[in-house]
């Protein structure tokens, strides 16, 4: 299990622990349940890359300690 801190610079900063083998799609979902917030309103990104719901977190080398930018729709 790898865990991943997603901020999303308003204070709200969420650890997350997950399988690499997961989709971006349910790291939303482990987000929504601890946020409140949809999985469908919410944006994942990293710089000027957004992540894609169906491609999984080893696919984009998501790592043990990675910070994710997290967004609104």
């Amino acid at each position: 299990m790898i865990e991943i801190i997603c901020n999303d610079r308003l204070g709200k900063k969420v650890r997350v622990k997950c399988n690499p083998s997961d989709t971006i799609g349910d790291l939303k979902k482990l987000i929504s349940a601890q946020t409140g917030t949809d999985a469908s309103k919410i944006i994942l990104k990293k710089w000027y890359t957004t992540y894609k719901n169906s491609i999984s977190l080893e696919d984009y080398e998501i790592h043990d300690g990675m910070n994710l930018e997290l967004y609104y729709s």
